[in-house]
């Protein structure tokens, strides 16, 4: 009987610490997903950042294009 006490004692110690949460596993996924997420972030801003440079300059261009046109416009009326 002692045998048997013996015997079911370990095996639910056992059941119990497989039970058990991993708090190093589960802190290290957790700063890999913030560290993704992060990146994620960061990759997104650089986006942003290069279309709305890629849009000041199509602005620029198209400033600079009508001032051209307007140049252009008044030497034309100057040669008539």
């Amino acid at each position: 009987m002692k045998k048997l006490a013996i015997v079911t004692v370990a095996v639910l110690a056992l059941g119990v610490a497989a039970c058990n949460k991993n708090d190093a596993a589960n802190n290290a996924a957790n700063e890999t997903a913030v560290e993704n997420t992060a990146a994620t972030d960061v990759n997104a801003a650089t986006d942003a950042t290069a279309n709305a440079d890629a849009a000041l300059n199509a602005a620029g261009n198209a400033v600079e294009n009508a001032g051209n046109a307007v140049d252009n416009a008044q030497a034309a009326v100057e040669n008539k």
